[in-house]
């Protein structure tokens, strides 16, 4: 059986997408495409390949059901560039196979992450892991990236005469910061590509990750259109609601006030504005009176 071709892919293939201030994300190879989800699910009953529109529909009845296997025959092949820690975030999806640059082998380049003056923000008070919406008063965003940046070239100087001194790569890479630009090569079956991709560009995923993980659904969308439609559709842009948030739901709908509260209550309100963004209709929150 020939090679599946994708022309849309085909035209990506080793051309750096450029990802914040030094990184990249790179589509090395792919292996299949929609036309391989399609023969993969079909193949228990020996049918060939059908119409573009009966087509589309298998991949989408795959997707919304759940049906994962037919995907996991597409497998996509990265180089990709990124501060050491946006791949401790990254490396944290271990349903891939990757081979790092080690600064145990090499010299660590002097490159390192200095992040855009618009994402120097305040500490977020509703999350505690990320960045407010308010940036720093500029004077300050000012002074922090000018200390950013000289102590990023006081700790290489002092790498580099570590190793001039002879010091081994591997212990003199240790004081190197996690904003240093690291290297690898990531291989990954579109199933598992799907399931990074909701949880890296959500919203409340760190920004820089975020940006990877645009240029990263740039390539799966050209190797699969039609699978990354369908991923669009049933994963990325719905909204999961719990047994209680489904209640809740239903009252709304039916115009009765739901019995949810405090804490409960406030992300239930969370979710339905994220409903109302991802799908672009009105939806009132608040039950009618009467």
């Amino acid at each position: 059986m020939a090679r599946i071709v994708v022309p849309e892919a085909e035209a990506l293939l080793d051309q750096e997408i450029p990802v914040l201030d030094k990184g990249f994300v790179r589509l090395v190879d792919y292996l299949g495409g929609d036309a391989r989800i399609v023969q993969a699910a079909r193949v228990s009953y020996g049918e060939g390949t059908k119409t573009f529109r009966q087509d589309r529909g298998l991949i989408h009845y795959l997707v919304r059901n759940e049906h994962t296997s037919p995907l996991e025959q597409v497998i996509l092949t990265f180089h990709a560039k990124m501060p050491i820690f946006v791949a401790r975030q990254w490396v944290r999806h271990r349903t891939a196979r990757l081979n790092e640059i080690s600064g145990r082998y090499s010299v660590m380049k002097d490159e390192f992450y200095v992040p855009d003056p618009n994402q120097v923000r305040f500490q977020s008070a509703s999350n505690k892991q990320g960045r407010s919406e308010e940036a720093l008063a500029e004077a300050d965003v000012t002074e922090i990236l000018d200390e950013w940046t000289e102590d990023h070239r006081t700790i290489y100087a002092h790498y580099q005469a570590m190793l001039d001194k002879g010091m081994a790569r591997e212990l003199a890479r240790a004081n190197l910061p996690l904003a240093t630009y690291t290297e690898w090569y990531w291989q990954i079956d579109l199933h598992n590509l799907f399931r990074f991709l909701r949880l890296r560009m959500d919203p409340h995923a760190q920004y820089e990750i975020r940006a990877y993980g645009e240029a990263l659904s740039r390539c799966a969308k050209a190797v699969a259109p039609i699978a990354y439609e369908a991923f669009e559709e049933h994963l990325q842009c719905c909204v999961k609601f719990s047994r209680e948030e489904g209640a809740a739901l239903l009252a709304l709908l039916d115009g009765r006030e739901s019995s949810l509260e405090g804490r409960a209550k406030q992300l239930f309100e969370e979710k339905l504005a994220a409903l109302r963004a991802r799908t672009g209709v009105g939806f009132d929150a608040q039950a009618p009176e009467g």
